[in-house]
């Protein structure tokens, strides 16, 4: 099973805590310096939090933005309804 983490945020007095998102959808709080060094929001992390995946990052962003695409071509546009 795929338990890689991907870096949601940064967030705290001077942002050294990053909020991750595991597979599952849930969240957990690491300190920064438990990151390898440069890991930035979005990045997918290795199980053990020690590297950063570089293909899996890759992988994600491309599926994110092929989701954005598709919302946006079904958005018919103006203010929304209540």
């Amino acid at each position: 099973m795929d338990r890689r983490p991907t870096i949601d945020r940064f967030e705290g007095p001077d942002r050294q805590i990053a909020v991750l998102v595991e597979v599952d959808g849930s969240t957990r709080e690491v300190p920064r310096a438990d990151l390898p060094a440069g890991a930035k929001p979005g990045d997918v992390l290795s199980e053990d939090l020690k590297a950063i995946d570089h293909a899996a990052t890759a992988a994600l962003a491309q599926k994110t933005q092929a989701l954005q695409a598709e919302l946006k071509a079904r958005d018919p546009g103006g203010d929304l309804r209540l």
